[in-house]
């Protein structure tokens, strides 16, 4: 009897290790010829961003704002044990104040950032054929690499490198501000 529940429970555990694993494998011929993107909209605009370039979203989390010179920074959430900075999408692509940012985006890659914006339209799969690609960036501070043609108007499609890179010069224009403030007083 004892043998028979062991074999029974390694069974169980076989097959729950089979099905939670069956969720980290994409179904390669589903998606085959085909990219992922978020619906998103900033500043009254809508974007599209891809899927690839996300490490995870998250609706209304708690941001602790941190004073300072820069718009764009919002302050500091908490994800997965780190504490990493957020930034308002539509003030680093160049839109005025929204108190309405429910969505933060965590972004792959490094450094690490979240991305505050107001509106999700939903989770876009589109034939990789139908997406305009472009080399350079356009648009707002040339965070924008793209377009996805789409019922209603196309998405330009947000270039996360192309976001940081922004960050990164508004965060040294502010730091350059500052100090150039510091060495008149």
């Amino acid at each position: 009897m004892k043998t028979k529940t062991l074999d029974l429970m390694q069974r169980l555990a076989e097959l729950r290790e089979s099905f939670d694993r069956s969720f980290t494998e994409p179904h390669r011929e589903q998606v085959t010829g085909f990219d992922d993107l978020l619906a998103i909209r900033v500043g009254g605009h809508r974007y599209a961003l891809r899927l690839t370039q996300a490490a995870g979203l998250f609706p209304d989390r708690p941001v602790t704002r941190l004073p300072g010179p820069q718009p764009s920074l919002l302050g500091v959430a908490s994800f997965r044990g780190s504490i990493v900075p957020v930034y308002d999408l539509g003030a680093v692509f160049g839109h005025p104040a929204t108190a309405d940012r429910r969505w933060l985006v965590l972004v792959a890659g490094e450094p690490t950032v979240a991305l505050a914006f107001e509106g999700l339209d939903g989770h876009l799969r589109v034939p990789r054929d139908l997406i305009v690609e472009e080399s350079t960036g356009h648009g707002p501070r040339g965070c924008l690499r793209g377009i996805v043609p789409m019922d209603g108007g196309a998405r330009p499609i947000v270039d996360v490198p192309a976001v940081r890179a922004a960050i990164q010069t508004l965060t040294g224009a502010a730091r350059d501000a500052v100090t150039a403030g510091d060495g008149e007083r």
